[in-house]
């Protein structure tokens, strides 16, 4: 299978005669998202093949525009004449819907003109379409080491879960305007989490992921490794007095510190008042060490696309720049609704920058680990999970759940849980020390760790 025959030239004439037809019975504009996705995937549970699954799906999505009035219609069926009706209904329906004239397609030089082909970003791997059961299963097995664990001094292993999983997704929008534009992306993903049990009963449990849009670069024999160290790593907690401490929190959760920022930037929540970022566009709110770009347009890496659900070409751009917001996300009809300039309608890969308080970092210098981030921080409580808690979007005032370690001069020292940190993003972020260049690269959101002083954790 090519991948430009995933969605086939007949399902694409469809599409286009979905924007003609709705034009010459009565719609003002008109967009069309046609979308369709396969995924496979094997699960191993202790050694053994626990279960395969295999799912396919296709969807047709129309938005459309109607005397001042917009709806939005789905259907799976792809045949000219249901769709012809089903569209008739649809602009009927639409036609009983309140005015709202602020509902309109965006402005055609803000369309993205380069996205024709679907793979202009290298996010499709061609080994997708060799890729078999026999292959995922060899995979899957690759991943369990539940037959090769040994009896260890302290612990005993409970239970393993691996699964790889293999997806591909093609989606084709155009619209009434004359905007056409494709994106096309393969995932590999593998999973793994263990369960062990000390010499007192007590349980605890380890994941790990990996995942990348190409095939050769997820590293399958680690990821049930990592996942048993996680666990193994947890026995033992101790009780920590409450306090201030020193925060460092891991890059593979630090994004939940970072998702509230991104939250708040967004048009709609400042259009109904539930945004603490309200007003602050060319202002320095946070510390001069936080920048965070949108590398939306990074070849071959999770999250980059050439468009966002509108058709607006994205771009490279700071969000965030030396504390001073530099960007809110805004749709076409939240500009209308704000007088806000329009953007895109949300972040695409969120990276968030390097840094090192109180020091001017060069090219050569901007490898910060872990290890010369909590060497950096001397002592603290570094952050390894979040268990619940919220993050009041009006205020900013936070309070999460936390597990992880106490580190004392650069060195952890013991694992601790059932911790509660509470504050405010606002002055969370300026009191933010250091940021690391250690990002996953599985992951969309590029956080590395991050480091905090002068943060309140109860026991």
């Amino acid at each position: 299978m090519e991948v430009n025959d995933m969605i086939t030239g007949e399902e694409r004439r469809l599409a286009k005669h979905c924007i003609e037809y709705a034009v010459a019975n009565g719609a003002d504009g008109i967009r069309v998202s046609l979308n369709k996705s396969v995924m496979d995937s094997c699960s191993m549970l202790n050694g053994d093949l626990d279960k395969v699954s295999h799912s396919a799906d296709r969807s047709v999505f129309i938005y459309l525009y109607v005397d001042g009035r917009y709806g939005t219609f789905s259907t799976n069926r792809l045949e000219e004449k249901e769709l012809e009706e089903f569209i008739g209904q649809a602009i009927v329906m639409v036609r009983m819907l309140g005015e709202d004239r602020d509902r309109r397609l965006p402005s055609p030089e803000r369309m993205a003109k380069d996205a024709r082909g679907g793979n202009e970003l290298g996010l499709y791997d061609s080994y997708y379409e060799d890729s078999d059961s026999s292959s995922r299963l060899e995979r899957a097995e690759r991943m369990s080491i539940f037959d090769s664990l040994e009896k260890k001094a302290g612990y005993k292993v409970i239970s393993e879960e691996c699964e790889y999983a293999e997806s591909a997704d093609d989606t084709f929008l155009i619209d009434s305007q004359g905007f056409e534009g494709r994106h096309t992306e393969t995932s590999f993903n593998c999973f793994s989490e263990i369960t062990v049990q000390d010499e007192e009963g007590n349980r605890y449990s380890g994941y790990w992921w990996e995942a990348s849009p190409h095939h050769d670069v997820l590293k399958l024999e680690e990821c049930s490794h990592t996942a048993l160290e996680r666990a193994v790593s947890q026995i033992g907690p101790r009780t920590r007095r409450s306090g201030r401490y020193r925060m460092v929190v891991d890059g593979s959760v630090a994004s939940r510190l970072v998702s509230p920022l991104i939250n708040a930037l967004n048009a709609s929540a400042i259009q109904q008042k539930m945004s603490f970022l309200e007003g602050s566009m060319g202002k320095k709110v946070f510390s001069e060490g936080l920048t965070i770009m949108d590398m939306a347009r990074t070849p071959g890496r999770s999250g980059s696309r050439m468009y966002d659900s509108e058709g607006v070409a994205t771009k490279d751009a700071p969000i965030i720049e030396g504390g001073i917001v530099k960007q809110y996300f805004v749709s076409t009809y939240m500009s209308g609704k704000t007088g806000l300039e329009a953007t895109v309608e949300d972040i695409s890969r969120p990276c968030l920058m390097p840094y090192v308080k109180e020091k001017k970092l060069t090219d050569t210098e901007k490898n910060v680990s872990l290890k010369d981030i909590l060497r950096h921080c001397g002592n603290g409580i570094y952050v390894t999970g979040f268990n619940g808690g919220n993050c009041n979007p009006v205020t900013g005032d936070f309070s999460f759940g936390i597990e992880g370690f106490a580190f004392s001069k650069g060195k952890i020292t013991h694992p601790v849980r059932e911790m509660l940190i509470t504050g405010n993003m606002t002055e969370l972020w300026n009191n933010m020390t250091a940021a690391g260049n250690d990002t996953r690269q599985s992951s969309r959101w590029q956080i590395p760790t991050l480091a905090f002083e002068d943060v309140s954790f109860s026991a």
